[in-house]
Formats: C-alpha cells, sequence, structure tokens
C-alpha cells in the first residue's frame, strides 16, 4: 500500500505570523499615540494639574464667602460689617478717611 504525502509548503508556516503581527503592531501603535495612550497621558495630567489648581482657587473663594455670611446671619452682626455695608449701600465715608474709587468693567 502506497501512501502520497503532501510536501508542506514553507508559505503556510507564514500565515500565523503574517496575522498576528498587523494586530501586533496595531495594538502597540494604539497603546502609545492612542486617546488614551502615553502621548495622551501627558496632556491628560496637565490638564488635571490646571483643573486642580481651578479647584483650589473656587474653594479659597467659596470659604471666603462662607465666613462673609456667617458673619452677617448668625445673629450678631459684627459692627464692622454693618458700618461697611451702611457706607458702601450710603456711598458715605469721614472727613478723615481715603476714599480710592475703582473703575468698574462695563458689561458690554
Amino acid at each position: 500500500m502506497h501512501t502520497k504525502q503532501k510536501r508542506r509548503s514553507w508559505l503556510s508556516q507564514l500565515v500565523v505570523p503574517a496575522i498576528t503581527l498587523p494586530c501586533l503592531a496595531y495594538f502597540v501603535f494604539h497603546a502609545q499615540s492612542g486617546r488614551y495612550g502615553t502621548e495622551a497621558s501627558v496632556a491628560l495630567q496637565a490638564d488635571l494639574v490646571r483643573k486642580q489648581a481651578a479647584y483650589a482657587a473656587l474653594l479659597e473663594t467659596r470659604e471666603a464667602l462662607e465666613t462673609r455670611v456667617r458673619l452677617l446671619s448668625d445673629g450678631t452682626l459684627e459692627r464692622d460689617m454693618i458700618d461697611e455695608r451702611a457706607r458702601r449701600s450710603l456711598n458715605l465715608s469721614n472727613a478723615d478717611e481715603v476714599t480710592i474709587l475703582l473703575d468698574r468693567p462695563r458689561a458690554d
């Protein structure tokens, strides 16, 4: 009994690497320069630092406003706060005080 054996082609050994190498190259490329890749992480870190600074400034402003509101509304008003608000509302000052006028930005 005779059996014929096919000789394996050297091209058949290249099928798996020919499919896997482009897939691997695709994932490596996007891991480096994709939307969330290593290059984009630098920009995301810079954006995070900028937004944390803005958040800290907003917290500081909020705390200052809360302090002023607390001084006005806790039942015992501070004499200086009442004096400041009255002078601002009535546009008055004492003769021995220096008044500094500031230009207000126009709302266009």
